[in-house]
């Protein structure tokens, strides 16, 4: 069974902060992203609502290109990126440890935590 990578909050920070072209998968509801965000730009996939973008998937996320997904805590993500390697055949994969709270914590705490 193929999963993604565990990265974390300041793992992701550097690699941004070095300028790799990374793929920012944020797979919360719309609610959540209005609650805390990252400053980066992020895809947003609610996988509430995937039905409105699971057709689209190939034209919104490049398989060809590193994918970073995040969620609250790291739970969502993690089971979105094993569906996105699993099912759609991405390769590179990382799922940020612990989420946007962890990000909030460990590298802006900027960032609303809820």
């Amino acid at each position: 069974m193929a999963s993604p990578s565990p990265l974390s909050a300041r793992e992701l920070k550097a690699r941004l902060d070095a300028g790799e072209p990374l793929q920012l998968v944020d797979v919360r509801e719309p609610m959540e992203l209005q609650l805390a965000q990252l400053a980066e730009p992020v895809i947003h996939l609610p996988l509430g609502s995937s039905q409105s973008w699971i057709e689209q998937l190939p034209a919104l996320l490049d398989p060809q290109a590193p994918v970073v997904v995040l969620c609250h805590a790291g739970v969502r993500s993690w089971q979105f990126g094993c569906w996105l390697m699993e099912a759609q055949g991405y390769g590179q994969v990382w799922n940020l440890q612990g989420g946007i709270d962890a990000w909030s914590v460990e590298v802006d705490p900027s960032v609303p935590r809820y």
